[in-house]
Protein backbone atom coordinates (compact mmCIF):
# COMPACT_ATOMS: atom_id res chain seq x y z
CA UNK A 1 0.00 0.00 0.00
CA UNK A 2 1.29 3.45 -0.76
CA UNK A 3 0.34 6.27 2.04
CA UNK A 4 -0.61 9.78 1.93
CA UNK A 5 -0.88 12.28 4.88
CA UNK A 6 -3.04 15.12 4.88
CA UNK A 7 -3.03 17.61 7.35
CA UNK A 8 -6.22 19.74 6.87
CA UNK A 9 -6.26 23.17 9.02
CA UNK A 10 -8.91 23.28 11.81
CA UNK A 11 -9.98 21.00 14.31
CA UNK A 12 -10.41 17.31 13.82
CA UNK A 13 -13.92 17.31 14.80
CA UNK A 14 -14.51 19.57 11.92
CA UNK A 15 -12.48 16.98 9.62
CA UNK A 16 -14.14 14.06 10.81
CA UNK A 17 -17.47 15.60 9.94
CA UNK A 18 -16.48 16.44 6.75
CA UNK A 19 -15.64 12.74 6.13
CA UNK A 20 -19.03 11.63 7.68
CA UNK A 21 -20.89 13.94 5.09
CA UNK A 22 -18.85 13.16 2.04
CA UNK A 23 -18.86 9.19 2.91
CA UNK A 24 -21.89 8.53 4.90
CA UNK A 25 -22.48 5.26 7.00
CA UNK A 26 -18.76 4.79 7.26
CA UNK A 27 -15.68 5.81 10.53
CA UNK A 28 -13.04 5.00 10.58
CA UNK A 29 -11.94 4.04 8.07
CA UNK A 30 -13.98 5.88 5.42
CA UNK A 31 -13.76 4.17 2.23
CA UNK A 32 -13.50 5.86 -0.92
CA UNK A 33 -14.71 3.79 -4.23
CA UNK A 34 -13.30 0.35 -2.54
CA UNK A 35 -9.50 1.89 -3.29
CA UNK A 36 -8.95 4.61 -0.60
CA UNK A 37 -8.90 3.78 3.13
CA UNK A 38 -8.74 6.96 4.98
CA UNK A 39 -8.31 7.22 8.77
CA UNK A 40 -7.17 9.88 11.51
CA UNK A 41 -3.74 8.95 13.19
CA UNK A 42 -2.41 10.91 15.85
CA UNK A 43 1.07 10.66 18.03
CA UNK A 44 -0.84 10.50 21.41
CA UNK A 45 -2.85 6.94 20.79
CA UNK A 46 -1.18 6.39 17.33
CA UNK A 47 1.74 6.16 15.46
CA UNK A 48 2.08 9.40 13.60
CA UNK A 49 5.40 10.34 12.55
CA UNK A 50 6.63 7.21 14.62
CA UNK A 51 8.65 5.78 11.56
CA UNK A 52 9.25 9.64 9.91
CA UNK A 53 12.33 10.94 9.69
CA UNK A 54 12.75 14.19 12.12
CA UNK A 55 14.41 16.48 9.68
CA UNK A 56 10.70 15.73 7.55
CA UNK A 57 8.73 16.27 10.60
CA UNK A 58 10.73 19.55 11.09
CA UNK A 59 9.98 20.54 7.12
CA UNK A 60 6.22 19.93 7.63
CA UNK A 61 6.22 21.46 11.25
CA UNK A 62 7.51 25.00 9.44
CA UNK A 63 4.61 24.52 6.59
CA UNK A 64 2.30 24.33 9.36
CA UNK A 65 3.20 26.43 11.68
CA UNK A 66 3.19 23.94 14.29
CA UNK A 67 3.91 20.29 15.07
CA UNK A 68 0.39 18.85 13.60
CA UNK A 69 -0.91 16.56 16.70
CA UNK A 70 -3.39 14.77 14.04
CA UNK A 71 -3.47 13.96 10.47
CA UNK A 72 -5.38 12.29 7.96
CA UNK A 73 -3.69 9.09 6.72
CA UNK A 74 -4.84 7.71 3.38
CA UNK A 75 -3.54 4.52 2.11
CA UNK A 76 -4.25 3.10 -1.16
CA UNK A 77 -4.72 -0.06 -2.52
CA UNK A 78 -2.33 -1.63 -4.67
CA UNK A 79 -4.50 -3.04 -7.67
CA UNK A 80 -5.26 0.74 -8.83
CA UNK A 81 -2.89 3.09 -9.49
CA UNK A 82 -4.95 5.67 -7.02
CA UNK A 83 -4.35 8.86 -8.29
CA UNK A 84 -7.80 9.85 -9.16
CA UNK A 85 -9.25 8.82 -5.37
CA UNK A 86 -6.23 11.00 -4.14
CA UNK A 87 -6.45 13.97 -5.65
CA UNK A 88 -10.48 13.87 -5.10
CA UNK A 89 -9.72 13.51 -1.27
CA UNK A 90 -6.89 15.73 -0.89
CA UNK A 91 -9.13 18.47 -2.82
CA UNK A 92 -12.06 18.16 -0.01
CA UNK A 93 -10.03 17.68 2.73
CA UNK A 94 -7.33 20.49 1.74
CA UNK A 95 -10.06 23.06 0.07
CA UNK A 96 -9.51 25.68 3.12
CA UNK A 97 -5.43 25.08 3.73
CA UNK A 98 -3.03 23.09 4.86
CA UNK A 99 -0.93 20.38 3.77
CA UNK A 100 -0.15 16.67 2.26
CA UNK A 101 2.94 14.40 2.08
CA UNK A 102 3.19 11.55 -0.07
CA UNK A 103 5.26 8.41 -0.09
CA UNK A 104 7.29 9.74 -2.70
CA UNK A 105 8.57 13.18 -1.33
CA UNK A 106 8.76 14.69 2.34
CA UNK A 107 7.45 18.12 0.52
CA UNK A 108 4.61 19.18 2.06
CA UNK A 109 2.09 19.73 -0.85
CA UNK A 110 -0.11 22.67 -0.72
CA UNK A 111 -3.80 21.90 -3.22
CA UNK A 112 -2.64 24.93 -5.15
CA UNK A 113 0.33 22.81 -6.15
CA UNK A 114 -1.56 19.76 -6.31
CA UNK A 115 -4.02 20.80 -8.84
CA UNK A 116 -1.51 22.53 -11.10
CA UNK A 117 0.36 19.79 -11.52
CA UNK A 118 3.89 21.15 -9.50
CA UNK A 119 7.18 19.78 -9.84
CA UNK A 120 8.83 19.87 -6.82
CA UNK A 121 12.69 17.64 -6.71
CA UNK A 122 11.72 16.17 -9.84
CA UNK A 123 8.34 14.89 -8.64
CA UNK A 124 4.66 15.94 -8.91
CA UNK A 125 2.27 14.92 -6.39
CA UNK A 126 1.42 10.58 -5.24
CA UNK A 127 3.78 10.12 -8.09
CA UNK A 128 7.49 8.54 -8.77
CA UNK A 129 10.17 10.74 -10.42
CA UNK A 130 8.46 13.03 -12.99
CA UNK A 131 10.43 12.96 -16.56
CA UNK A 132 9.50 15.76 -19.05
CA UNK A 133 8.20 14.84 -22.40
CA UNK A 134 10.76 13.78 -24.96
CA UNK A 135 13.21 12.65 -22.27
CA UNK A 136 12.00 8.79 -21.72
CA UNK A 137 14.41 6.39 -21.87
CA UNK A 138 17.67 9.21 -21.04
Amino acid sequence: MRSVFVFPPGERSVTVALLDRSMPGQREPWILDGALYIDIDDEETGHLFSDWDPDDVAVLATAVGRRPAWAVQMDVSGRVDGIAEVHRAVALLLAHGGVAVDDHSAHPWTLREIEAGAVVDGRRFFRPRFTPPGLHGR
